[in-house]
């Protein structure tokens, strides 16, 4: 296909009269007083126009003009006829070629073919804004409603050209009659709403999922038949000691550990009738007696009141608690060492998918759902919320259709009534509600459709779990199986390789994958957590192998709070870095790291020493204190006082 247009053998009506004079034409011929005028002011709007629309988008250029840097008469670009086209050149001559017989025409010329400076040269015109004229493409196209093709430059945009490469857009919308492509204020409002969707399109079906759909993006993905997931939970059941390991791919991640001696030492989240022991209006606390060996401790901001019995806006403890009153309390702490449990007034039941806050106007969605599902639930909790009662949404609840919500919020309105029930009968320090057991537990805070399977080696915990799924996930019970030991011939942790990374997470020492290494200590009042580069020593120079040692120190560390559930304060000793840049990216990595942790953190800059401050829920005693005992000699101190040169 040629890049000349081709001449119509017959003008249209409205062409002009000028397109059918003959060459020497005395209006094409130049020569005298008005011809040197018309060429200075050629000149001029030339230079003008140089100046003003070099490389802008309006600019105008012909298929046929000599080069992107030769003046061009704009009046030959607008009409869309070439019949109107000028054939002279800048210095008064023909275009050779054009108007000619076309028997004169050079072989290449009359074939329909330019020449090859001509096509050299060659340049895609721009459409304008209100140009019905086709414009010339290098290759197949879409038409589009206003003379935008798909895959043209976009005429709203600037000098730019990020964004010309657009997505093909949408052609006139039924509804308003507009074109996708036809004016500016089109293209601004597609900007607003969003790139690839139609002006005036409603966004909010995209929130409107029913039943079915949710249950199906719950389901999982599948290979070859077999669920896919990144995570994998092991369930090791022996007579004084149940162990859950959570891996993702073939690493520990996770570990969780469960004796029968535990109903005493772990009773997080266990409400009770407790008898009040006495107050301490120092302390802004009360002493609390809950039937366990120590009091546990209730302070001030933990304590629930009527507003109508207390005069006072902010009222001491002392005002509001009294010795041997008996109060309804939950834990949110398990006593660690010499500390007793830790106390809160404000109850709460914790469900599959949400959390029942008793006598509470709480109303939460967690943050950790995306903005069209907290919307969906929002609307279902307007409709199904009790009214005397709070709630929270968990995260499980992503996939949750209106009847499971109801259905799990009923439940556990049914149990505080019977806990009610039941406290109104107390007459002294009471347990009212006890936590499920471990693997239970675990199953309801974790298993979700990204876990490919658990697998449970005791056959009643397996029927017990299998039944817990069954009745709040039925799509993921099939992934729920019995593992036999006997069949198997190795035990579930042995085939899975746990126990090797469980004696690797007791060691104090931790290597890194360059080399660096990690040294964790403990102590009474906090744990602290030293980078070394041991073995690394770096290719370029110190700064860069300072900063790479610390990246995997970074997401080692996160990775080992998790395993080895480290709570409390917890100070990390970073190399020191003298790049500002390499300190932020650094600490941003080790936030980005500690996202993929659910249990709540904070993390604080790199101090003057180059510490990191950090705390992190205390929830349970940790790793090494589930399997480790003080030491009879030094009595946890770690040294042995040698007595001798004392003498």
């Amino acid at each position: 296909m040629s890049n000349v247009p081709e001449t119509p053998d017959t003008p249209d009506s409205h062409d002009s009269p000028d397109a059918s004079e003959p060459a020497d034409s005395p209006v094409r011929q130049s020569g005298g007083a008005s011809d040197g005028a018309t060429e200075a002011r050629s000149a001029a709007a030339r230079k003008k126009r140089r100046r003003g629309s070099r490389g802008g988008r309006n600019r105008p250029r012909s298929s046929g003009e000599s080069s992107p840097g030769d003046p061009v008469d704009e009046h030959d670009v607008d009409s869309g006829h070439d019949a109107d086209r000028d054939t002279s050149t800048p210095s008064g001559g023909e275009v050779p070629g054009v108007g000619a017989n076309p028997s004169e025409l050079p072989e290449r010329l009359s074939e329909g073919r330019p020449s090859p400076e001509v096509a050299a040269r060659a340049v895609v015109q721009r459409p304008k804004i209100g140009d019905t004229r086709p414009a010339p493409t290098t290759g197949p196209s879409v038409t589009m409603p206003g003379g935008t093709r798909v895959g043209a430059p976009n005429p709203g945009r600037g000098k730019s050209a990020k964004g010309s490469k657009s997505a093909p857009t949408n052609a006139t919308n039924p509804a308003s009659g507009d074109s996708a492509g036809s004016s500016v204020g089109g293209r601004k409002k597609r900007r607003r709403t969003g790139r690839g969707r139609v002006s005036g399109s409603d966004d909010r079906g995209a929130t409107r999922s029913t039943d079915a759909d949710v249950v199906e993006r719950r389901r999982g993905r599948e290979r070859n038949g077999r669920p896919v997931g990144r995570h994998f939970m092991c369930v090791q059941v022996r007579p004084n000691l149940t162990q859950v390991a959570v891996l993702e791919g073939r690493s520990l991640i996770e570990h969780y550990v469960s004796r029968p001696a535990d109903d005493v030492a772990q009773i997080h989240g266990n409400i009770y009738v407790g008898k009040v022991q006495n107050v301490l209006p120092g302390m802004e606390a009360a002493f609390v007696d809950i039937g366990t060996p120590k009091n546990a401790v209730l302070y001030r901001g933990d304590v629930q009141y009527d507003q109508e019995d207390i005069v006072d806006s902010q009222p001491r403890i002392e005002q509001i608690l009294k010795g041997k009153q008996l109060i309804v309390c939950q834990v949110t702490k398990n006593p660690i060492g010499v500390k007793g449990a830790r106390l809160t007034q404000e109850v709460s039941l914790p469900g599959r998918f949400v959390v029942l806050i008793p006598n509470s106007r709480t109303y939460g969605i967690s943050k950790r759902l995306p903005d069209a599902e907290r919307k969906r639930l929002r609307g279902i909790l307007d409709r199904v919320k009790p009214a005397e009662h709070g709630l929270i949404v968990r995260t499980a609840a992503e996939t949750a259709t209106e009847h499971e919500l109801l259905a799990d919020m009923t439940r556990l309105v049914e149990q505080w009534n019977a806990i009610e029930a039941k406290a109104r009968k107390a007459n002294g320090p009471t347990l009212l509600y006890r936590e499920p057991l471990l693997a239970v537990r675990v199953i309801r805070e974790e298993f979700n459709n990204d876990y490919r399977g658990v697998v449970i080696d005791d056959r009643q915990l397996f029927e017990d779990v299998r039944d817990y799924v069954q009745a709040f996930n039925p799509e993921l019970a099939d992934r729920v199986e019995y593992y036999d030991t006997s069949t198997e011939g190795l035990p579930i942790f042995e085939k899975h390789h746990v126990h090797e990374q469980i004696h690797k997470a007791l060691d104090r020492k931790v290597w890194l994958p360059s080399g660096g290494s990690l040294i964790i200590e403990h102590t009474e009042a906090l744990t602290v957590i030293d980078v070394n580069t041991g073995r690394n020593v770096g290719t370029s120079n110190l700064e860069a192998t300072v900063f790479q040692n610390n990246l995997e120190a970074a997401e080692e560390v996160a990775h080992q709070l998790r395993l080895r559930d480290i709570g409390g304060i917890i100070v990390i000793d970073f190399i020191d870095m003298e790049i500002k840049e390499n300190r932020r990216k650094v600490l941003e990595a080790f936030r980005t790291a500690l996202a993929r942790d659910k249990t709540r953190t904070q993390v604080f800059d790199i101090s003057e020493l180059g510490l990191v401050e950090m705390t992190r829920k205390r929830i349970g005693e940790g790793l090494l204190t589930s399997f480790a005992e003080q030491c009879s000699n030094c009595q946890g101190r770690g040294v042995l006082v040698n007595h001798d040169l004392l003498l």
